[in-house]
Formats: structure tokens, sequence, C-alpha cells
């Protein structure tokens, strides 16, 4: 006998269902990162409001900042603030107002060091005027260790914000209470101010991870552009 075929509307269902049980708190539909190609990865096709994303950084020129300022722009478009928790004073305003950014509803902190930096992100995560928040939580020598992510997440879960943190990639291999863990690894290109990523979808509440996507982003434009979908492990061995 075939199996019955599962709607959209049940789906849908199912994925509330099983976020309920993981203790995720939903702040109504999914918002797009900005990016297409990562879209089409991600289960939900976008990143929930009130959780937390990692974006974990293997090798140089990944710009991955440009990619989380994408998402950090699409969270803001009628909702809240944009907060940069910018320890070590590099954070440049004109390029997010040039991605699209409200320059009105960006704000920059500047911390002094590792203490001041992490408490600067509790509370701004906290804030229910805080659309998205990326910060770089192990500069300064900073810490981010499992209670400290748990307390995060739980605070962008009750005030709705999107937490955007930006790891080394020696992190993948501790505790996470993200919704989404990302793996951001540069390639190889011949093409003067392009530069190709590779991103892989290593966790997903609600879903399972396992894909990766090659994008372009052309520097000049911050214009991103698909390269290839790639299969996950099991879809490639089964083809």
């Amino acid at each position: 006998m075939p199996c019955p075929r599962i709607t959209p509307i049940q789906l849908e269902a199912l994925r509330r269902q099983i976020a309920r049980f993981q203790g995720i708190r939903r702040h109504g539909r999914p918002v797009t990162t900005g990016c297409s190609p990562l879209d089409r990865i991600l289960p939900q096709r976008g990143l929930y409001r009130g959780s937390l994303v990692e974006w974990l950084v293997r090798g140089d020129g990944t710009a991955v900042e440009t990619l989380a300022m994408l998402a950090a722009r699409e969270a803001s478009r009628n909702h809240g603030a944009v907060v940069v928790i910018d320890p070590n004073g590099e954070f440049y305003p004109p390029a997010a107002v040039r991605l699209g950014i409200d320059p009105a509803r960006l704000i920059v902190v500047r911390s002094a060091g590792a203490a001041d930096n992490a408490w600067a992100l509790q509370q701004v995560v906290r804030c229910p005027g805080t659309a998205a928040v990326l910060a770089w939580p192990e500069l300064h020598r900073g810490k981010l260790d499992s209670r400290t992510l748990r307390r995060l997440q739980l605070a962008a879960e009750q005030s709705g914000a999107i937490g955007l943190l930006i790891r080394p990639d020696r992190a993948r291999h501790e505790p996470s209470w993200a919704g989404v863990r990302l793996l951001i690894e540069p390639l190889p290109l011949r093409i003067r101010e392009r530069r190709r990523l590779r991103i892989h979808l290593l966790r997903c509440r609600g879903g399972t991870g396992g894909r990766s996507v090659d994008v372009e982003i052309d520097d000049e434009t911050h214009t991103v552009y698909p390269v290839a979908e790639l299969a996950g492990p099991a879809t490639a061995a089964g083809a």
C-alpha cells in the first residue's frame, strides 16, 4: 500500500509540534536570510525570530559579515533595530547602509573588554525593540560557553530578536543552543571583485542538516549569486 502524501499544511503543523517539544517559541513566520540559495536549504526557508544563528567561519575571506548583515536587514525591515556589538572598533556603518539597512535602525556598541562585550550582548538580545544582533563573542578573549548560549537563547525567545553570532570553526565541536548552525568556507575563484563561498547547514531545529550550497558574492554590489546546490551525504549515496 503506498504511503499517503503529506500536505504542506500538515508538514508545517508537524514542524510546530516538534518545535514545542524542543522548547522553541515562534514569533510569526520565518524571515528570509536575504540570500535565496541559503533560504532553499533551510527547512523553514528562512530564520525564525526569537532564535540564535551561529555562523562558523573556516578560513579567511568568507564575507560572512555580508551574509549576516543581509539577514539582519531582512529582520529589521518592519521591526526593531539592528545592533552590532563591535569590540574591535572595525565595523564600518556605511557598508551596512549600502546593504540596505536603514541608518535610523542601526546601533553600534563598542565595548571595552570581554566582560562588557558579553554583558552588552545579553542586554540587547533581551530588548524587545531589537530585530537582530550581530556579534563576534570570541573576540577580546571572550568565551561563549553552553550556559551563556542558553541564556542568550532564552533571551531571544522572549524578545523575538534574532541573534547572529559569528564564531570560529572550532566551536562546531561544542554544545549549542542555536536554532541554526552554519559553516562558511571560502572557495577559489578567479573573477575579480567576486568571492565564492560554500555554506554548510550543520544543524537546524525542526529539520535536518547535511546540505550545502555554493554562492558568489560581488564585493562591489554585495549581490549574492547561486552557483550550485550540493546534495547531502545521504542524498549523494542514494544517487
